[in-house]
Formats: structure tokens, sequence, C-alpha cells
């Protein structure tokens, strides 16, 4: 009677992992992506990035998890200074997201990765890059075009972060899984009960109102439009970056220069009854250093254990424990930063929290991936029912221990990113100068050669205890 019933299972498996224009590697079933990265994670913070990049697992195009492997290597590469790498590695992604949005526009594959959802768990649909993750692989491949002296490059990719920041705002997370719509008439959730067991997250969230508008992105290609002299787009760029960060004095200083620059009286008085008044004391001659500070790596997902209860289309209630991804309380120590410019010491200002980003997009899928789930775990009892029915014991025993070791939440996201970004700028006479970075205990020299009537870029990138930075004359 065993053999039947464990051949049957087997073929189930074999369905769904081999079908469709995308598959699950077997690991994925029963180890999480965030824990599969540890190593990689590790080495980074090391400023190991080499070694890291041969720590990330070897995904093939028809794997789920294909696009992040492209996003860390892509990183890692631009981390390492190799930035031709890192190009052709964030080329790839970009393109495989653009044909992903091509095919959920014509909802191509859709239902076999569905399936393969309901019968294991998320980790079988493919992974789609959220639109933070998006911008920030635009913005660094931006960088990669500077240090690769191409300006017009970076140019067009900071415009394609901005169409996906466009996009998110005009879509806002509305769209749900049709396929997984069309059973949600099967069930019946208590919102409420799920409200008040599964955490907030508002200590990572903070102030952020939505995961998709991105302050860091809308900075650099403000900064690239200056430098370029399209002061109008470098305006309104600024001012975006404004609306999210309004506290930050160094946008604040940008927003005022370019209004009374550009004669926007009326739009001057307004600012400057906000943030006080604007005294141009811009020197001929003089440059302009600008300092982007990458801080930590993103945290990475959690795993939480849900317990509610879930009516059936037959009115009765049963409790079901879910497995679900969530974003705890930060443990990395956020040290602050300063930077001594001419025996003047300047602190930094935030311009993103990629944690917070991330939070936010995740609380934003919550319907979705909890109909999933519950849905999941019914399709599962029914199978379970059915081997039990023709497998006696040994049946249930096998459906039983898969459903378990098989529930696991998607812990899937891009986490070699930064945990945040802050920036500072001044004015350097022009030549070589020595800039002194403190960063709690640790001391570095950052080496500029500014140029007159130009903008040096400084970026600087700190993980554990390691520091490296980069510098271009815009």
């Amino acid at each position: 009677m065993l053999k039947p019933i464990f051949s049957k299972f087997v073929c189930i498996l074999v369905v769904f992992t081999l079908s469709g224009c995308a598959t699950i590697q077997f690991r994925d079933l029963f180890s999480g992506y965030a824990q599969q990265m540890e190593p990689v994670k590790l080495q980074t913070i090391n400023g190991q990035y080499e070694q890291a990049l041969k720590q990330v697992p070897e995904r093939d195009i028809s794997d789920t998890n294909y696009v992040l492997v492209l996003l860390e290597k892509g990183r890692l590469k631009h981390l390492a200074g190799d930035y031709k790498a890192s190009k052709h590695y964030f080329s790839q992604a970009s393109a495989y997201i653009d044909e992903q949005k091509l095919k959920a526009k014509f909802q191509v594959s859709k239902g076999i990765q569905n399936i393969g959802a309901i019968i294991s768990n998320d980790n079988a649909i493919t992974y789609m890059v959220p639109d933070y993750e998006q911008s920030m692989m635009h913005s660094y491949q931006a960088l990669n075009y500077l240090y690769l002296d191409d300006h017009e490059g970076a140019l067009i990719e900071i415009r394609k972060a901005n169409l996906v920041q466009r996009a998110a705002l005009k879509n806002n997370f509305d769209t749900i899984n049709d396929a997984i719509t069309s059973l949600q008439d099967d069930v019946e959730l208590d919102w409420q009960s799920i409200s008040a067991t599964y955490p907030e997250m508002e200590d990572v969230i903070g102030k952020v109102k939505n995961g998709f508008q991105n302050a860091y992105t809308f900075y650099i290609s403000a900064v690239l439009y200056e430098a370029s002299g399209e002061l109008n787009d470098a305006y309104i760029d600024y001012k975006k970056a404004l609306e999210i960060y309004p506290d930050n004095q160094y946008l604040q200083h940008d927003v005022l220069k370019l209004a009374s620059k550009l004669g926007m009286t009326d739009d001057l008085t307004k600012l400057e009854k906000r943030f006080g008044k604007y005294n141009n004391n811009e020197q001929k001659s003089i440059g302009q250093v600008v300092v982007m500070y990458d801080q930590g790596l993103v945290e990475e997902r959690d795993e939480m254990v849900l317990r509610l209860p879930v009516y059936t289309s037959k009115d009765e209630m049963r409790f079901y424990s879910i497995s679900l991804p969530v974003y705890q309380q930060s443990n990395q120590f956020d040290t602050s930063a300063q930077l001594d410019i001419d025996h003047k010491t300047l602190e930094f200002d935030q311009i993103v929290k990629v944690d917070a980003l991330a939070a936010q997009t995740l609380k934003s899928q919550l319907p979705s991936l909890i109909t999933r789930q519950v849905i999941r775990l019914i399709a599962k009892e029914k199978m379970r029912k059915k081997m039990s029915k023709e497998g006696g014991d040994v049946g249930n025993i096998i459906a039983n221990l898969y459903n378990l070791s098989s529930e696991r939440a998607d812990t899937r996201s891009w986490l070699t990113l930064p945990q945040s970004s802050n920036i500072l700028r001044a004015n350097l006479t022009p030549g070589k100068h020595s800039l002194s970075l403190k960063v709690g205990g640790i001391n570095k020299q950052i080496n500029v050669d500014v140029k007159a009537n130009r903008i040096t870029l400084v970026n600087i990138i700190a993980t554990g205890n390691h520091i490296d930075y980069k510098t271009v004359n815009l």
C-alpha cells in the first residue's frame, strides 16, 4: 500500500517543481532564501566582496530566484569596484524584469506557478522585484555608468528609476494576483484577528508612507541633472526628495538655491516661510562636494507563525498555523558618522532607510500573502485526507511531515542593499583635499580632487568595520 501512495505523492511534487517557465529548487522548499544567504552577508560585512560572490547560490534562468541572484551579483561587483561586470548583471536583471512585466500583463504561465505555490509555499512563485529594489538597481546602474565615464548612460538609467516610481505611484499596489483572487470565495478571513496578532512593524517603517517613493533615487537624479546644467529637472527632483525627507537640511538648501537661481519667486517665498531665508553666499570658481554614505546591510525578512481562525465554504471554523514573513526591529547598531572638511565638522542627513521601504512594501503585500497561505493550507489538508484515506496511517504521516516541513514563509529580498543612505554637501576651493570620516571609533581619510564650478560626487560604503569609497567629478 505504501508504494503507490508514495509514488503518487512524488508525482505531485515533480509536476509542480518541473512544470512551467520557472522552477523551484528542492532546497528552497525547506530552507528560506535569507538563511541560504547568511554566508554571503557575512563576507560582505567584512568587505570580502569577491569571496561573497562565490557564496551566492547559482541559479539558471528557469529558477524562481534567478533575478535575485543577478541583483546580488550586480551589487557585489559594484562594491568590489568591477563596474563593467556590475553593469552586465544589472542589465540582465533589468531585461528579465521587463520580460516578467510583459508576462504578467498577459497572464502567461501564472496559473502553473500558483498551483506550485499552493502545494508547497510562496517560494514556488517567480520573485517579482518590488519597486524600491528596481529603483535602487537603476540608481546603482547609473553610478556604474558614471564610474565608466558615461554620463549620458547614467542620465538614461536614472530616468528609468524615475519611471519605476511614477508607475508605482499610479498602480499603488492595488493589484492582487488574479488567479489567487479567483479562489478567495472559498475562505473568509478574520482580518481583525490577523491585525491584532501580526506585528505592525511601525518601529521599522517609521514615517515612510509607502514602499516605492525613494528619495535616494530622486537625489542622485537631481545631482546629475544639476551637474549637466539641466536645472529645471534638477529642481523638480530635489523637491520630490524634499517631500519625502522635509527635515533634511541639505535638501532644503538645494531647493532654496535652485528656486532662487531659476527665479521661482512664488516658490521661493513659500519655501522661505518653511525653511528660513535663503542667503546666496556662493563664491565664483568654487567647487562642490556631494557625499553619499551607505551604511550597513538591509535587514532580512524573518519568519513568524500566526495561528488564526479560518471559515471554509461550508461555514466551518478551523484554526490554522501559517508562516508569514515579517521585519523585526533592526539589531544593527546605527553608528553616527561625521565628516571633517577644512577644520569644520559636518553631520550627515538620512536620504533613505531601505529597511523602512522593505517593511512598508511587505505590509502592502500582506492581504494577498495571507490569502495564498490560507488557500494553501486548505489544499494541503485535502491532500492529507486523500492520502490518509488511501494509505491509512502511513499516508497520513507522509502528508503531515511534508506539510509541516514545506510550510515556510517567503523571506526573499535583495539582501546586499545598504540599510540606509545619508548625504552631506559642502563647498570647497578647487584642488586636492583630504576629508576625515569618523564612524564610531573608526577614522578614514577620503581624498578628493575638487574642480572649479563642478560637483565632485563621493560615494562611501561602510559595512561592519570595513569602509570603501569612490569619487568622480561630474
